[in-house]
């Protein structure tokens, strides 16, 4: 009964936490969010964090953390990253920017 109720506790929590996350963030952004989520992940983020990505990493300092240059290459894309301009809708891109922006740039890995 015990290891019910610590259970039933711990997924309230995390839920607590998931919840107050996507607090801060506005439609636009949890829309972009999710579409990063379907489409981007594949290659630009790892699960695991000594995976090996295809793409670099998406946060607020990608494209020079300028949105018009980040929604220009989602769009028209690059030599090793096909172009979202025929899936993706205008909208969804700036969604998807407005996302990135919200990511900050994780501290370089220690070296061995």
């Amino acid at each position: 009964m015990k290891h019910r109720v610590a259970l039933v506790l711990l997924f309230v929590a995390m839920g607590a936490q998931t919840a107050l996350a996507q607090q801060n963030l506005t439609p636009q952004q949890l829309h972009g969010r999710q579409i990063l989520t379907k489409n981007c992940v594949v290659c630009h983020l790892p699960s695991d964090p000594g995976a090996k990505t295809y793409g670099p990493p998406l946060n607020k300092a990608a494209a020079n953390g300028d949105p018009k240059l980040m929604h220009q290459v989602i769009e028209s894309g690059l030599v090793r990253m096909p172009g979202w301009k025929y899936a993706l809708s205008n909208s969804d891109i700036d969604d998807i920017v407005s996302y990135i922006q919200t990511i900050p740039v994780s501290a370089a890995p220690e070296a061995r």
